[in-house]
């Protein structure tokens, strides 16, 4: 029989150089430099434009330049940190302008190394737990948020729903769901414009409302992209936009009635005739236009669904996936596998998905997050007597 050490192992300095060497791969090393030096670019034309905005960038004086960058840096700290940065800064030119000029002042000189050395690691430090408390308070958002979504799994009626959901970031602005009323089932799934904390809350909020309307009014779709719209286009100010797809199967009825404002076109799997087919109906995406003409627009149509027939709603995520060569995952490999693999359940539909895009990408990071949702259609139980 063999025994397991269950005591603790002592933390040595193979232990440390393995965790601190994890992930310092060439590739991963040259992902992270060149995202770190897009922002450090990006904020280095920011401050250019800011301090000087009539004037082109290869005009700017270089100590110009120099001085506008350093600004912009220093602003992102608080006074305290931007005071020892300073401290730190100059104690680091003067210990090198007083050696180059052959002057040597006991016993400040000494100490200017060290003290421009312990600065910039103490705002280092600082800098690093101050990161650390915010990945906690946005972990903390996240496992709010996935509680806001469905069970990967859900059954009703002859209906069975399966979905899978994945931020790029922390927290995101995809939003799925799946809504049961007296008079039927609403599966729903949108897509916040942008991405992180805003779009989080933002679809937090989309969900909230999309609850209370249904629950007040169990409107149809295009009636409740409708009352959305109203919602999202209140603040003038804000140019945020929602793309949605949303789909009502009443009970006990083989079809659905769908509407689309300005997102991705879903896929049915057609059973009978063992093929598929786009949802294609015009609509706005909320918050681009006006209720009125969002009205004028918006299609509101019926889609049989019989046992056998399947439906997946996703967003762009999923077919905007890039793989290491930079090829989009294309809306021609899920129509492929929803052809191969439409007449499997909701469950298996969704893990061939995932299993096909996981394939697909590889070791690349999702740029946008990636939502999908699989609804099939079983045959009605038959119940025997004894």
């Amino acid at each position: 029989m063999g025994l397991k050490n269950e005591t603790k192992s002592t933390y040595d300095t193979k232990q440390f150089y393995k965790e601190y060497v994890s992930g310092m791969n060439s590739r991963q090393l040259g992902k992270e430099f060149q995202s770190d030096s897009e922002r450090l670019k990006s904020l280095y034309f920011d401050a250019l434009r800011e301090t000087n905005p009539d004037m082109p960038p290869q005009k700017i004086p270089f100590m110009q330049k120099f001085l506008s960058l350093l600004s912009a840096l220093t602003k992102r700290l608080n006074p305290v940190r931007r005071l020892v940065f300073g401290v730190s800064l100059v104690s680091f030119v003067l210990h090198f302008l007083l050696n180059f000029l052959g002057f040597y002042i006991f016993p400040i000189q000494p100490l200017l190394l060290p003290v421009a050395f312990l600065g910039i690691l103490f705002i280092l430090l600082i800098e690093l737990l101050e990161k650390s408390d915010v990945q906690k308070e946005l972990d903390f958002a996240r496992d709010i948020q996935l509680s806001l979504l469905p069970p990967s799994s859900m059954h009703w009626d002859q209906l069975e729903a399966h979905s899978f959901a994945a931020t790029a970031s922390e927290v995101g602005g995809d939003y799925v769901d799946i809504i049961k009323s007296e008079k039927g089932t609403y599966v729903i799934i949108a897509d916040v414009s942008g991405k992180g904390v805003s779009a989080a809350l933002y679809m937090v909020r989309i969900q909230a409302l999309v609850h209370m309307i249904i629950k007040k009014q169990s409107p149809g779709p295009k009636e409740l992209f409708l009352e959305l719209n109203d919602y999202v286009k209140s603040n003038k100010t804000d140019k945020t936009f929602v793309t949605a797809c949303a789909a009502f199967f009443p009970k006990g009825e083989d079809h659905f009635i769908f509407s689309r404002a300005g997102h991705n076109i879903p896929i049915v799997f057609n059973n009978r005739r063992d093929s598929t087919f786009k949802l294609h109906t015009e609509g706005f995406a909320l918050g681009m236009t006006s209720s009125q003409m969002l009205k004028s627009t918006l299609e509101e149509k019926k889609f049989q669904f019989e046992p056998g027939d399947s439906l997946l709603l996703y967003t762009d995520g999923l077919i905007e996936a890039r793989n290491r060569q930079g090829e989009e995952y294309g809306e021609d490999r899920l129509d492929g596998l929803m052809s191969i693999y439409g007449s499997l359940h909701a469950k298996s539909i969704t893990q061939k998905v995932q299993s096909s895009i996981e394939q697909f990408i590889g070791d690349e990071k999702p740029l946008d997050d990636i939502t999908f949702t699989t609804i099939h259609k079983n045959e009605p139980k038959i119940n025997r007597a004894d």
